[in-house]
């Protein structure tokens, strides 16, 4: 009785603590200190943030989950779902616990799991008010050092805010975002003229601004080198290729989602279009191919 009572403590504290289980899903499968899951090859099953768009959500309504939709319709797999909050330790508790096997959206370059050829790439954006008559399409526009910019603090455009002396100008927003407050902060603030511009990861700029009754306008933000310190090179790039990611033993699934990806490629352009997703062309990495 007594160790059923603290499974079911234990249970709580981790709803609590933002792990939401899927409808259906094994309430003891993925729990921290029970047997790692036996992945189920019928399945198809994504590691996922429950309130993240316009990625995901418990709903199906982000272009990720789309695109889940998408792979799994086309290996003929069901498609299911660990839903997890995406913070600190989220690929431990998720796709490393072997509690889901596939993550829909990675940078390419992440060397710790198993990555497919890039499906997109995106980059930030200046984002702003079409009524403030704002001309920016650069580092160097003179609108730029006109009023307040919203910005992630420690994402890459910072280095370039501070290359061109603007951080003076700047708000900052939290990395981690707070989970009380929706994804779509920064472009609310910017809609309710708390700032300006926005600087903005596009995925997420493109799909609020489409969502905004406010006409805004948006900008990508061209590639940017440091010019103060070479160490700070990456640290100012703006545009990232994105991938579907597995564990890296995973080679044989790895290959199986690459095929579906191939051939679904139009259809997930569209899905990311209709979500008014920014996307680039893709530039491969000359060593890595991605």
């Amino acid at each position: 009785m007594f160790k059923k009572i603290m499974l079911i403590l234990c249970a709580i504290n981790l709803l609590q603590a933002g792990s939401v289980f899927a409808l259906g899903q094994d309430r003891e499968d993925g729990l921290p200190g029970m047997p790692y899951r036996t992945p189920d090859e019928k399945e198809f099953r994504v590691c996922a943030d429950p309130e993240n768009m316009p990625y995901s959500n418990q709903k199906g309504e982000g272009f990720e989950n789309k695109i889940a939709e998408v792979l799994a319709k086309d290996l003929g797999k069901e498609l299911t779902y660990e839903f997890w909050l995406d913070r600190q330790g989220y690929l431990r508790n998720t796709i490393n616990a072997q509690r889901c096997d596939v993550i829909i959206g990675m940078g390419s370059d992440v060397d710790n799991l198993r990555t497919s050829k890039p499906y997109y790439r995106s980059g930030y954006v200046f984002v702003y008010r079409k009524s403030s008559n704002y001309n920016i399409k650069d580092w160097d526009s003179p609108d730029l050092r006109k009023g307040i910019i919203g910005l992630v603090g420690q994402s890459p455009p910072a280095i370039a805010l501070r290359d061109h002396d603007l951080m003076g100008n700047a708000h900052p927003y939290r990395l981690q975002r707070d989970l009380n407050l929706p994804p779509s902060e920064m472009i609310d603030d910017l809609v309710a003229g708390k700032n300006d511009i926005a600087i903005i990861w596009g995925p997420i700029g493109g799909y609020f601004a489409k969502q905004s009754k406010e006409p805004l306008v948006i900008v990508p933000i061209p590639e940017f080198k440091s010019e103060q310190n070479s160490l700070d090179t990456q640290k100012g790039k703006s545009e990232f290729n994105i991938s579907v990611a597995v564990r890296k033993k995973d080679k044989e699934r790895m290959e199986m989602i690459q095929g579906a990806l191939d051939r679904n490629q139009s259809k997930i352009m569209k899905i990311l279009d209709d979500f008014g997703i920014p996307h680039l062309q893709v530039v491969l990495d000359d060593k890595t191919g991605k």
